[in-house]
């Protein structure tokens, strides 16, 4: 039998590479491209909508934003479905700048004074300490553990108390 007789299409050739010449094979429910460059695309398209009515509730004054944060849009070219995203800086209003905070010094423990880095322990009552005095019982901590779990057991298990029974 004949192709054209029953309506199927043939087979293609060889297999389809994408036509973002990536290097990898493509296919017709994928527009002719491989599965990772599909999802960019539509990737990108659903950042150029979301910009498109971003930028549109900005211009009709809708927007609920407080104005500190970035707004992103994207100008779409048609002829080769590529999104370019450009970043706008929008700037607050009340003039704060947004300075660089000062580089704080090394972390050291607060009964020793020796420099911890990335291995000092934090304790309940807030400080930072060493491997010497990570213990409560090293350091003079303030914490009150035992008020802390007798509220933890109290609030772990609610009294439970049934009703009285009425008198016959």
């Amino acid at each position: 039998m004949d192709h054209d007789e029953t309506g199927c299409q043939a087979p293609p050739e060889g297999p389809i590479l994408c036509i973002n010449n990536c290097g990898f094979f493509g296919s017709a429910a994928t527009m002719n491209m491989c599965s990772k460059c599909h999802k960019d695309m539509i990737l990108k398209q659903e950042q150029a909508k979301l910009a498109a009515s971003s930028i549109g509730s900005i211009v009709n004054g809708s927007s609920s934003t407080n104005g500190n944060e970035p707004v992103i849009a994207a100008g779409v070219d048609f002829q080769t479905n590529q999104v370019e995203p450009k970043i706008i800086s929008v700037q607050p209003s009340s003039g704060e700048s947004d300075e660089a905070k000062p580089k704080e010094g090394p972390k050291r423990c607060n009964t020793c004074n020796k420099r911890v880095g990335l291995t000092g322990f934090n304790c309940r009552c807030g400080n930072l300490f060493c491997a010497v005095h990570r213990y409560s019982d090293k350091h003079s901590c303030p914490y009150d553990y035992q008020t802390a779990a007798r509220d933890a057991i109290a609030k772990a298990n609610p009294v439970v108390r049934a009703e009285k029974l009425g008198k016959i």
